[in-house]
């Protein structure tokens, strides 16, 4: 397979680095890499017709992202697991359940309305300008969980939900590969902000439950073809 990598004719010189990670990190995440096959820095510099350097980069990003794990000799793609992917789904949902529920539960807590009404502004503009589909999504979908975890107040809580985030990030990004997923959460986190700012918890966490759940449906059903795909030749 050649990819070589061209300079554009107009418009901002993308970094090298960039172009094969995200070129890798979608082959990966759509099957068109077996499990068993090995990348190594030679063979896909020789196929992006650049040097080392930036493959290298690009290669760390991906091990970064839980997608590939270093071998001996070069990198391999790692094997989902539908199990702990679901273990830490349900860790996951605790904890941002949790922090509804222990305002909730005290009368002289409530959550950082003005921490709040600025991550609503944030995603106000994004529902004007909607960002393209792209997997990388998650790490801005990441960053409203974590706020709306914080705004409850409990910093252990927070540390928890990001040690969690780091550990499924490489399968969430599925989440964001399919039409609309982007809108669809931007309007749902919307109407989550909304119920808090309102008081309605009880409603907030109806709310939150089914979206991280429907998160959760999409996840598992892409991992499910990734995995068929990349087995073919297993």
């Amino acid at each position: 397979m050649s990819t070589r990598v061209d300079a554009p004719e107009d418009g901002p010189v993308r970094p090298l680095r960039d172009v094969v990670y995200e070129t890798l990190r979608d082959e990966l995440m759509n099957g068109g890499i077996r499990f068993g096959e090995r990348l190594t820095e030679p063979k896909l510099s020789s196929r992006f017709g650049i040097s080392r350097t930036p493959v290298r980069e690009a290669l760390t990003m991906l091990c970064s992202d839980g997608l590939l794990h270093r071998e001996e000799y070069g990198f391999s793609p790692v094997r989902p697991s539908v199990a702990r992917v679901r273990d830490l789904y349900e860790l996951r949902l605790t904890l941002e359940l949790g922090g509804m529920s222990r305002v909730a539960a005290d009368p002289r807590l409530r959550h950082d309305e003005r921490l709040l009404r600025t991550e609503r502004e944030r995603w106000l503009a994004l529902r004007a300008d909607p960002p393209a589909q792209e997997p990388g999504f998650v790490v801005v979908d990441e960053e409203f969980h974590v706020t709306l975890l914080t705004a409850a107040g409990n910093a252990e809580m927070v540390r928890a939900l990001v040690a969690v985030n780091s550990r499924i990030r490489h399968v969430r990004m599925y989440d964001f590969m399919i039409n609309n997923r982007i809108e669809t959460t931007i309007s749902e986190h919307l109407g989550i902000l909304d119920a808090v700012l309102a008081d309605d918890l009880d409603a907030a966490r109806r709310l939150l439950h089914a979206h991280i759940g429907d998160s959760l449906d999409v996840v598992l059903e892409r991992i499910a073809r990734a995995v068929a795909a990349m087995s073919m030749s297993d």
